[in-house]
């Protein structure tokens, strides 16, 4: 077969980016493959291509609806036929797309990991030809990655259920230890996996020392010194990308905040302002730029910290992608420290959480229904880290996950209430009419509670739920469903709970460990009188042979000084503190939540005490997390 004739029909490419063709012949030899190339670099033809020779379906796990659908507006344009699964979708669409699959009329279906948890959606795809099973962002598979999500633990595991001929999995940030984790959960020989090294040599990497009190002159300075072009700004916190970029407007420049606070409409604006703009400056949180494809991007700026190497490679990736040279500049300032650490140590639950969680589990019956926000103001740990210790519990054999329902639905009328109930039989008509009744108005949206109601009624669940979406499908209803509801059994009971939870705890503590440690890789990177871009190609295994020319070290502009300054704790401010803590015993006797309030990072049971409120949270937010800790444990 010529490849490069298949390329130039389906896609209209010459030739092959590095690492594709290599990937695409693993493929049709009918090996798994991993692909780790740079952002930017071609990671989707390497299963789109195939896609097209293949006979059968590819199956493309995605965690994001954007890319979901740029991706497949793309491919409609080649006239190339694919659709997405995703949450977006209503019942009548979701059907329609499974139907256009099993009948063999899609080449590529797109799909989020957490689809895989609908037991319905898993029988349906086990009866269809899964000829490749590509997983983007394959890096959250594993827990010492960067981004890991509970789901995509479970998608190796799916993968084979559904007999899916061969995984590729694709990524643009692995280190060597999540490139083994990939490659042993999805059984990718090492020949098979393809690394095309993370050096772009028209990247310039510059690492600069700031005050923080500077910062906002030393970036208006740079975007004066430097020639327009297109920027982003990647900042921590949401409150700073809006300081930022109303700072920047009030000088002059054409900026504009992007966060996950801001509404859709507005991010969306927002967005397609930056891609057609020459100019533009996002000053953003994380949430910007996947799935951003806009290749002159000229400048990276990083206003604070980057939160670890994986995420600044891919952070930069984004700029130069049209091979020009582009400027990505990081302020080095260790204050940020406190904040990125605190992401971290917020995430951590104290032992005696974790010992009465499982302790209530193990309670349960056989079968139950967990909501992750109820439960997590229940047992004062974070609805994230519940649902991974839930599939901590999964993968060891404990519970077996079924598929999430919802607790609730709302509808509003598209149709008359009468003419609806008319178009039924008798017995039909007194059902939909007693579901009518037991809804609960407010404005323009009826409300049910699924359970109540269906005691309330004395109808079984299923066939309310059965009977919405069909008035939804039909158009005579908007429906909404909400409070999603995880499904579990227990597959073997649990004897001794403690034990299990010191299990559990010691997994979030390692997990503690290597996000601190990723931490301070980045300051040991902003710090290295060595060429820099050799730093960061080590660290993912593929080290250069020679300083790149380029980067601050190579510029003889000397290493950053990196020291965090000492901070004392007055004994005044943590007298003020331990009243707090004498007032609120319950929330915070414990020294990990206690900690917790003095340096500002929230849990449930602070909110819901409403200590997050309190005039002396966070008066210790200057101070590193282990220092308060380590005297919030003595005293």
């Amino acid at each position: 077969m010529d490849l490069n004739q298949q390329l130039k029909r389906h896609f209209g490419f010459a030739g092959f980016r590095d690492g594709q063709r290599e990937v695409i012949e693993h493929l049709l030899e009918g090996r798994s493959a991993a692909a780790i190339f740079p952002t930017g670099s071609g990671k989707s033809l390497c299963y789109q291509l195939p896609a097209m020779i293949l006979p059968g379906l590819t199956l493309v796990v995605s965690p994001l609806i954007a890319l979901m659908k740029d991706q497949i507006d793309a491919l409609k344009v080649r006239d190339i036929a694919a659709a997405r699964l995703d949450s977006t979708l209503s019942a009548q669409e979701y059907k329609a797309v499974l139907k256009r699959a099993q009948g063999g009329d899609l080449k590529l279906l797109y799909v989020a990991p957490e689809r895989f948890n609908n037991e319905l959606f898993r029988a349906a795809v086990k009866r269809l030809n899964i000829a490749l099973f590509a997983v983007d962002e394959a890096h959250c598979i594993s827990e010492w990655g960067h981004n890991f999500r509970p789901d995509y633990l479970k998608l190796a595991l799916h993968a084979r259920e559904i007999g899916a001929e061969r995984v590729l999995a694709l990524t643009a940030t692995a280190t060597p230890k999540v490139q083994d984790d990939i490659c042993q959960g999805f059984g990718i020989a090492p020949r098979a996996l393809v690394r095309t090294g993370f050096y772009r040599p028209n990247l310039t990497i510059l690492t600069t020392p700031v005050e923080d009190e500077d910062r906002v002159a030393c970036l208006a300075a740079r975007l004066r010194a430097r020639p327009a072009g297109s920027v982003i700004v990647y900042v921590t916190l949401q409150r700073t990308a809006e300081e930022v970029a109303q700072a920047l407007q009030s000088m002059g420049f054409s900026a504009r905040a992007y966060h996950a606070g801001m509404h859709d409409e507005t991010r969306s604006a927002v967005q397609d302002w930056f891609m057609t703009a020459p100019d533009a400056i996002v000053v953003a949180t994380i949430a910007f730029g996947m799935g951003v494809d806009k290749a002159n991007i000229r400048y990276v700026y990083h206003f604070n910290l980057a939160k670890s190497l994986e995420n600044y490679v891919q952070e930069i990736g984004r700029a130069g992608r049209d091979g020009e040279t582009s400027v990505c500049e990081m302020f080095v300032c260790p204050d940020d420290m406190n904040v990125l650490e605190n992401f971290v140590y917020g995430d951590t639950p104290a032992l005696a959480a974790v010992h009465a969680w499982v302790a209530q589990l193990a309670d349960t019956g056989d079968e139950f229904d967990v909501s992750l926000q109820s439960m997590a103001n229940a047992s004062d740990i974070r609805p994230l880290v519940l649902r991974t210790l839930l599939t901590y519990l999964e993968l060891d054999g404990w519970l077996q996950g079924g598929t999430p329902v919802y607790g609730s639905y709302r509808f509003r009328e598209r149709t008359p209430r009468a003419d609806i109930l008319a178009r039924f039989d008798a017995e039909r008509r007194q059902f939909l009419a007693d579901l009518f009744d037991a809804a609960r108005k407010a404005k323009s949206w009826w409300h049910l509670d699924l359970d109540s109601v269906a005691r309330q009624i004395n109808s079984p669940r299923d066939r309310i739920v059965k009977a919405l979406d069909f008035l939804g499908a039909q158009g005579l209803l908007d429906v909404s469903p909400s409070g999603l509801l995880l499904r579990f059994r227990w597959r073997r009971p649990v004897s001794d709970t403690e034990h299990l939870a010191r299990q559990l705890y010691a997994r979030v503590r390692q997990r503690e460990a290597a996000e601190l440690r990723r931490l301070q890789r980045v300051l040991e990177f902003a710090g290295s009188s060595d060429c820099q871009a050799s730093y960061l190609s080590a660290y993912f295994d593929a080290p250069l042979k020679q300083p790149c020319g380029h980067c601050t070290p190579c510029l003889n502009k000397g290493p950053v000084a990196m020291n965090r300054a000492a901070v004392s704790i007055s004994d005044g401010v943590w007298d003020k503190l331990s009243a707090v803590r004498g007032e609120y015993a319950a929330q915070l006797r414990d020294a990990r939540n206690f900690a917790r309030f003095c340096c500002g990072v929230t849990s449930p049971a602070l909110v819901r005490a409403r200590l997050s409120s309190n005039a002396m949270f966070g008066a210790l937010s200057h101070v590193p997390f282990a220092q308060v800790l380590e005297r919030a444990e003595v005293n």
